[in-house]
């Protein structure tokens, strides 16, 4: 398979090619220069792209007259059956980011065709495009790209497993069937379910109370608290749990702070009850987690 990235000499060495098999292709770039880097690239017209910017920013140009930039904690979904587009993509300095190419094909066998509506047969000649944040549970798993360090051996069979976790966390969000609960048959109750969600990642050092956060998204307590673990699968406190303990996570990897600094970070003012939950959480607490790397 033809790799979805083609290096120029101003990458050598920045990006590295870390699973290519099976029309799967998981790459790693990394610029931690004070220079920006151009490499030209490709969209294949017979791949779904995934394009994760961790860090820094960059910006994809096709053509002359029309380009994207795409920031830290982003990244971009594209799909275009039509033909293959030629780009360049400027990593510009401390950046860090994941590439990931899949065959329209390999999804098809990875998901139901209704799960995922670009892989329904009606759409299958569509272009999709897509932008998002990269939620935490998301950066977690992409960082570890970055700071594992396997023998040769197991490398493949890691970075398959990452290939298959990136690809269920993306499409995750949306856990619960919609058609089973009454709220979110309209369309303005799931927007504002998703609203109180954004509040309560912005405002996770000081949360409102489950009457706070109802008032704000413009709903009562019954909806916002039935349609939130309809569509993400968990509680209102309890995805906020979940979004802190990732972010600690990240912290520690990191490597800037001790486990009480993190603790006080996310909001904890006993540093003994985070390693109780982080323990819970990923099975090893913070300090081993730490002497692991």
């Amino acid at each position: 398979m033809e790799i979805a990235i083609n290096t120029e000499n101003a990458l050598e060495g920045r990006l590295h090619v870390l699973y290519d098999r099976d029309e799967i292709v998981l790459q790693s770039a990394e610029n931690k220069s004070n220079e920006t880097y151009t490499h030209n690239a490709q969209l294949k017209k017979e791949l779904v792209h995934f394009y994760f910017c961790m860090e820094g920013r960059a910006v994809f140009e096709f053509g002359p007259h029309y380009s994207r930039e795409i920031e830290g904690k982003r990244n971009y979904f594209f799909y275009n059956p039509e033909k293959d587009l030629p780009f360049q993509i400027k990593l510009f300095p401390n950046t860090r980011m994941v590439f990931l190419s899949i065959s329209l094909e390999n999804l098809h066998g990875l998901f139901i065709h209704d799960t995922l509506h670009f892989l329904k047969p009606e759409n299958v000649s569509r272009k999709f495009y897509d932008e998002r944040e990269i939620p935490a549970s998301l950066m977690v798993v992409l960082y570890q790209l970055f700071t594992i360090n396997l023998s040769e051996a197991a490398e493949k069979l890691y970075y398959q497993g990452k290939v298959l976790e990136l690809l269920s966390l993306y499409f995750s969000e949306k856990k619960g069937d919609t058609e089973s609960c009454p709220f979110l048959n309209d369309e303005e109750t799931v927007r504002k379910i998703k609203n109180a969600k954004d509040y309560l990642v912005k405002h996770t050092e000081n949360p409102p109370s489950l009457k706070e956060l109802a008032k704000i998204a413009g709903l009562n307590e019954y909806q916002l608290k039935v349609g939130f673990k309809q569509i993400y699968g968990n509680t209102v406190y309890g995805f906020l749990l979940d979004h802190k303990l990732d972010n600690a996570h990240l912290l520690l990897d990191s490597g800037k702070y001790k486990v009480n600094e993190v603790a006080y970070q996310i909001g904890y003012t006993n540093p003994s009850h985070f390693i109780a939950a982080f323990k819970k959480k990923f099975g090893v607490t913070p300090k081993k987690y730490l002497m692991s790397k």
